[in-house]
């Protein structure tokens, strides 16, 4: 069952998220304003990602010309 609530009063959503936790009830929450220093900080750390370790998947393009090298298109020829 899904339960939709919506307030501004800040307090009250407080409340409401402690009694589900008590509850064992999942909370989501949707549609949270976030101010323009958070938004900078998530656009900063999506633009600067540095995976730390290599990718499983190998590369990408090896693997697609090793898949395709057999197969003659129609337009090739």
């Amino acid at each position: 069952m899904e339960l939709i609530l919506k307030t501004n009063n800040e307090n009250s959503i407080a409340k409401i998220i402690a009694l589900a936790k008590k509850l064992n009830v999942t909370v989501e929450q949707r549609g949270k304003d976030i101010n323009d220093n958070e938004k900078d900080a998530l656009k900063n750390r999506i633009l600067n990602f540095n995976a730390q370790n290599s990718s499983s998947f190998g590369d990408a393009s090896e693997w697609q010309r090793n898949e395709r090298n057999d197969n003659k298109l129609p337009f090739s020829e």
